[in-house]
This record gives C-alpha cells, sequence and structure tokens, in this order.
C-alpha cells in the first residue's frame, strides 16, 4: 500500500470512530508498515488537521503506544457556527402560537446534529464524561452526536417505565415551563453505579428536567460533569440547576412583530 493510500485508511479509521484509542500495533498490522511509519503518517495528519480546524488527534506514549481522534473545534469555528445555528432559529417564520420558537426541524437534521454534538463535545472535551445522557425526545439527536463526538456511550431517561428494560427506577419533579409535576425514569441497567455523566438537552426554561435529571442521576451515585442545552432563555435567570453551559439564549419572542431575539453565548467553562 502507498503511503497516500495507507494515509487515506488511516484517517478514515480514526474519524469514523471519534474517542477511540487505537494502538499503533493495530494499523502496523493492518497496513503492513512499521511503527516508525505509522508515526510519521499521524505526524503529518495531525498537522494538517491542526491547521485546518478539522480535530484534534491525540496521540498517547507507552510500550505500544496509541492515537484518538476528536472532533473539537477552535474558538472561532465555534463562535461561526453558534452564529449561524442563531441566525436560522431567529426566522420570523419559526415563532409558534404562545411565544414558541419551532426548532425540531433543525435539531433533526442530521448536520445540525453534528455540529451542535461536536459543539458540546468541544466544550465538555476536558470533563471526563463516561456518558452522555439525556430524556426523551427532542434532546435525543444532539445528545447521540455528542456521545459520538466523545466516544462515549448515550444513555435514555424515559417518560415512564418500559418492561423490555427490566427493573427501572423513577422520580417525580416538577416541569420548569409548565409547572406541572412529570414522571422520568432510568432502567437499572443501564447506567453503572458512581458513574461520570454529561447532561444534554434541547431547551430549558426554568431548569425543572435538568433538576430532575440530576436528581435521577443522583439515585445512581452518577457525578454530573457538566449540563448543556442548545437554548435557555433569559428569564427567569435563576434556574433550578448552577452550572450549565447554553450554546444559545432566547433573550425575547415578540408576537406581533414577528423577532425573535435570540444570540449566541460565549462563556465556556475551562475543565
Amino acid at each position: 500500500m502507498r503511503r497516500s493510500q495507507r494515509m487515506a485508511v488511516l484517517i478514515q479509521r480514526l474519524v469514523e470512530q471519534p474517542g477511540r484509542v487505537f494502538t499503533l500495533s493495530e494499523f502496523a498490522r493492518e497496513f503492513g508498515a512499521g511503527k516508525s511509519s505509522i508515526s510519521e503518517d499521524l505526524a503529518l495528519a495531525r498537522e494538517v488537521f491542526a491547521e485546518d480546524d478539522l480535530g484534534r488527534i491525540e496521540t498517547y506514549p507507552g510500550a505500544t503506544g496509541g492515537v484518538s481522534y476528536l472532533p473539537v473545534r477552535s474558538a472561532e469555528r465555534l463562535a461561526k457556527s453558534t452564529g449561524a445555528l442563531a441566525a436560522l432559529l431567529s426566522a420570523p417564520d419559526r415563532i409558534l402560537p404562545g411565544g414558541f420558537v419551532f426548532m425540531t426541524d433543525v435539531l433533526f437534521a442530521p448536520s445540525w446534529a453534528q455540529a451542535i454534538g461536536e459543539a458540546f463535545a468541544t466544550t465538555f472535551a476536558g470533563a471526563g464524561a463516561e456518558y452522555v445522557v439525556t430524556v426523551e425526545t427532542k434532546g435525543i439527536p444532539i445528545a447521540l452526536m455528542t456521545a459520538r463526538a466523545l466516544g462515549r456511550p448515550m444513555v435514555l431517561l424515559r417518560r415512564d417505565s418500559r418492561v423490555t428494560e427490566g427493573s427501572s427506577v423513577s422520580i417525580n419533579y416538577v416541569s420548569g415551563s409548565s409547572q406541572r409535576i412529570q414522571t422520568m425514569s432510568l432502567p437499572r441497567r443501564a447506567l453503572p453505579q458512581g458513574a461520570r455523566a454529561l447532561i444534554v438537552d434541547d431547551f430549558m426554561k426554568g431548569g425543572g428536567t435538568a433538576r430532575g435529571m440530576v436528581d435521577l442521576l443522583g439515585e445512581f451515585g452518577a457525578r454530573v460533569v457538566g449540563i448543556g442545552v442548545v437554548v435557555a432563555t433569559a428569564e427567569p435567570a435563576n434556574k433550578r440547576v448552577d452550572g450549565y453551559t447554553a450554546l444559545l439564549r432566547l433573550e425575547a419572542v415578540d408576537e406581533e412583530a414577528r423577532r425573535i431575539s435570540l444570540r449566541p453565548l460565549t462563556e465556556r467553562p475551562s475543565w
């Protein structure tokens, strides 16, 4: 295999499985090349990826050595993508009766779900999450893409328990938007005790759902290492959870003027 062919396949292997650590021995056996040649290939790929903001190729020292890929983005690229998302969701025809904003088509579009997932992966890359957690249903695409970008499994909290998932733990919580008592559940086999969990969701108003997710994870002894939401409302200012990160802030929806005030947030936690 020529070097150009080898590098094309090597990069494809890394990009299709973000977060997985490949050993140099794996690549050496697959390509019939020495580890020194593979190391040179990786060094060149890492340089190109860094220059073109394509993500981060990490190498790990040791007896066998290893390499992994994370689709993290620069602050400039992240600001550009969140700005484009804000512009898209600010279109007047997205205003629904009651002052709501229609977001479902964007969240379920693979390209946008991937971009949002990579934004969360960039934000929480150093948080040490072992699982990405969301509640059904609109948070599923972005949580799945976040999990893929981090190379971690996704865990789904349900509105009710399913007999096909075995015994579950359920809690009641008060929704921050409707102020209604609702239920969410998690199968006992879905999450090990003491896991480090990253919560991802599509929207936050009062933070009641996020609070319920934190409380339910607490029943498993899980440690919540971060909370990421696509859109958070400016009011109420005091949410039921602290330390969340929103990509966009919804300032106001004027139904009469047909105007949505939505802006990207630039604050990011440092891990």
